[in-house]
C-alpha cells in the first residue's frame, strides 16, 4: 500500500525536521539533538482506535480510507527481487532493497486505493539497544563463519514499520463428536508354558455435544512481503490490544514502511482460515473423554472488523556468498530472530572433535 505521509515539525533550534526517536519516546532533530515533547493528543486525532466493519470495506473502500493524508514528498520503490514495495519520505531515495539487499530496485508507481493505518505500534527499542542485542546473537552463533562475526553487519541495521492487519469477530459454534473413554480389562495369555495376566486398555464410545461462544480479538496477519514469514513467527506477538496508538504520521517520520501487498481480501481469509481453525481447536478441548473422533463444528461469525496496523522491526539484511539472510528484532519488545550461514569447516573439525574424544574415552575404559 502507500505510506508514510506526514506534516513537518521543524525543529525550534536548527530548522531540521523533527523525527520519531525510540530511545526518547518524543520528537527529536536528528540534527542538532533537540528533544521536543510531543504525544498525539496535542494533534486533532482521534482519542481511540477504531476498528472498522469488514463486509461494507469489502465491498468498497471508503474514498477517505485511502491513502495517507497529505503532507511530504513520498516516493514509493519496489525490489524486482523480493517484490517488497518501500516508502521513503521527503527525498530519501534508495540504493537497494532495505529487505534483501537487492540493487534491482524501480520507481513504484503509488495507487490512490491504499487504505490508511488506523493505528500503529511506536518504536520503543532504540537502535543502539538493537545493536547490542544482534553483537550478543552473532557472538553465540558458534558455527557461523569468522569472516560473519567480524563484520560490521550491523552497520545495516534499519527500522522498519511492516503492515499488519488484525481482525476481530463474535463466533457462536455447535459441536457434535464422539467421545471415548478408556477402561481396562485383565486379560490372561500363556508365554513360555507359563499362564500370566496384562491389563489391556479398550475405548467406549459415546455421542457428545456442546456448544461454544467466543470472541477473537486482534487476529493478526501479516500484509508484508519484505520479511521472512519465519522470523516474524518468531519474534514475538506485538502487543495490539493494549499498546496500539492512534495513527499519527509523526511517528513515522525518518522511518521506512513497507505498502502492504497483502490486500484486505486476501487477509481476511487467511483470518476466516485461521478463526476456524482456532474454533475447531476450541471445540475440540470441549469434548470430554480421553480421546475423540468425528468432531463436527457449525459456526457462525458476527461482527466481524478490521484494522490496519504498523509495527515496528528492526531488520539487517545481508548476502553471504550467493544467498540472502536477515535478522529481525521486535521495535517494541526487543526479541530477536535471525538467519545465518553455516561454516562447514568449523562443523567438520567439531564432528573430528568429538569423534576423536569418544575414542580417547573408550580407549580409557577398555583398559
Amino acid at each position: 500500500m502507500d505510506n508514510a505521509t506526514v506534516g513537518k515539525h521543524p525543529c525550534p533550534e536548527c530548522g531540521g525536521d523533527l523525527q520519531w526517536n525510540a530511545a526518547k519516546q518524543s520528537l527529536a532533530c536528528p540534527y542538532c539533538g533537540t528533544i521536543v515533547p510531543w504525544s498525539p493528543a496535542q494533534e486533532a486525532l482521534g482519542e481511540q482506535v477504531v476498528e472498522l466493519d469488514l463486509v461494507s470495506a469489502l465491498a468498497q473502500h471508503p474514498s477517505d480510507q485511502r491513502g495517507y493524508g497529505g503532507g511530504g514528498e513520498r516516493r514509493e520503490v519496489q525490489c524486482q527481487s523480493c517484490k517488497a514495495i518501500s516508502v521513503f519520505v521527503d527525498g530519501k531515495v534508495a540504493q537497494r532493497c532495505e529487505f534483501c539487499g537487492s540493487p534491482a530496485v524501480i520507481d513504484h508507481e503509488s495507487l490512490g486505493d491504499a487504505i490508511t493505518p488506523q493505528s500503529l505500534l511506536p518504536f520503543k527499542v532504540s537502535d543502539g539497544q538493537v545493536r547490542d542485542i544482534i553483537r550478543k546473537w552473532y557472538g553465540t552463533r558458534w558455527f557461523a563463519p569468522n569472516r560473519l562475526k567480524h563484520a560490521a553487519l550491523t552497520d545495516t541495521l534499519k527500522g522498519v514499520y511492516l503492515p499488519y492487519w488484525t481482525f476481530d469477530a463474535h463466533v457462536s459454534a455447535d459441536w457434535t463428536a464422539e467421545a471415548g473413554h478408556y477402561y481396562y480389562e485383565t486379560e490372561s495369555y500363556t508365554e513360555n508354558g507359563q499362564h500370566k495376566t496384562r491389563q489391556v486398555r479398550h475405548t467406549r464410545w459415546e455421542s457428545a455435544a456442546g456448544s461454544l461462544q467466543h470472541f477473537f480479538d486482534d487476529d493478526l496477519v501479516p500484509g508484508t512481503v519484505g520479511v521472512h514469514a519465519n522470523l516474524l513467527e518468531q519474534i514475538g506477538q506485538f502487543p495490539t490490544t493494549s499498546d496500539l496508538k492512534p495513527y499519527s504520521p509523526e511517528f513515522v517520520r525518518g522511518w521506512i514502511v513497507e505498502r502492504y501487498q497483502v490486500d484486505l481480501r486476501a487477509a481476511s481469509v487467511l483470518s476466516e482460515s485461521s478463526m476456524q481453525e482456532q474454533t475447531r481447536s476450541l471445540c475440540s478441548a470441549q469434548v470430554p473423554g480421553d480421546t475423540q473422533r468425528n468432531l463436527q463444528v457449525d459456526a457462525t461469525y458476527r461482527g466481524r472488523t478490521f484494522k490496519h496496523i504498523l509495527v515496528p522491526v528492526w531488520l539487517v539484511s545481508y548476502t553471504y556468498g550467493s544467498r540472502s539472510f536477515q535478522v529481525l528484532a521486535n521495535g517494541y519488545t526487543g526479541q530477536l530472530a535471525g538467519e545465518r550461514p553455516y561454516s562447514w569447516v568449523k562443523i567438520f573439525f567439531a564432528v573430528l572433535a568429538a569423534l576423536i574424544a569418544a575414542v580417547v574415552v573408550f580407549g580409557v575404559l577398555g583398559r
